[in-house]
């Protein structure tokens, strides 16, 4: 009895605490992507056949994909409850971020420091994450029932098929939104001299997606050996998730 007992207290507490590492590094990420957002836009444009495609993607992107990554994880581990409230979590740290630059942008400063780069950060992540929060609720709520909807309809086989296909749909909605509301709603994006609004945005939008739709793709494999390795050692069946749910 004790012995049981024992082995089920150390499985309880690997799932708290793995759980908690995927909460965190979501939190994180979300926080890295606030944050930097819009700060520097990287140019890793490419020429084929001698021409140029253009292929612009901000900063904060970089760490975009592993949210989706661990929502996922969350997902088909933990299940659609706890993923859910996760995402919620990431919305109030959106919040708890916009108080802080505010708070500290009204609070007196001291006039021997020069305060120039915190009130450009201020700025650019006022508008980014005002106009990010729409996209993120929307992208990472879609992310999540288009997984479960997938593994339902699939009846929790087809691994591969609801990790893209959740974060494929989830992303091209975050893109679309987070360009088109930072651009038409915050105000923050110069469109360069030369481009239209329209080639513009939609070389932002396109850039942005793609890049987040080949992270997707590539973290397929770390996906499947990670919920290989987190079953047996958290002693989670993913299919009971689904048998769960069901009904």
């Amino acid at each position: 009895m004790f012995t049981n007992t024992k082995f089920e207290d150390k499985y309880a507490y690997r799932r708290e605490a793995v759980f908690v590492i995927l909460a965190g590094l979501f939190i994180g990420s979300l926080a890295l992507t606030n944050v930097l957002g819009l700060s520097r836009l990287i140019d890793l444009s490419f020429s084929i056949s001698g021409k140029e495609i253009p292929f612009r993607v901000f900063v904060g992107t970089l760490a975009y994909p592993i949210t989706f990554l661990c929502t996922d994880f969350i997902c088909e581990l933990y299940g659609k409850k706890r993923a859910n409230i996760v995402v919620w979590t990431g919305l109030l740290l959106n919040l708890w971020v916009l108080f802080i630059l505010w708070f500290g942008g009204k609070l007196p400063e001291d006039p021997s420091v020069n305060s120039e780069a915190f009130f450009t950060i201020r700025a650019l992540t006022f508008g980014a994450t005002s106009a990010s929060m729409i996209a993120y609720l929307t992208a990472q709520f879609v992310d999540v029932h288009v997984f479960h909807f997938i593994k339902r309809i699939t009846k929790g086989k087809h691994l591969w098929l609801r990790n893209n296909g959740s974060t494929l749909t989830s992303q091209l909605i975050d893109s679309l939104s987070v360009v088109l509301i930072t651009y038409y709603g915050a105000k923050i994006i110069d469109v360069p001299e030369g481009y239209s609004i329209t080639r513009y945005l939609t070389i932002l939008i396109l850039s942005n997606y793609f890049f987040k739709m080949t992270s997707a793709l590539v973290d397929t494999v770390p996906f499947y050996i990670g919920v290989r390795i987190f079953s047996k050692f958290l002693d989670i069946d993913p299919t009971k998730g689904y048998k769960e749910e069901k009904h």
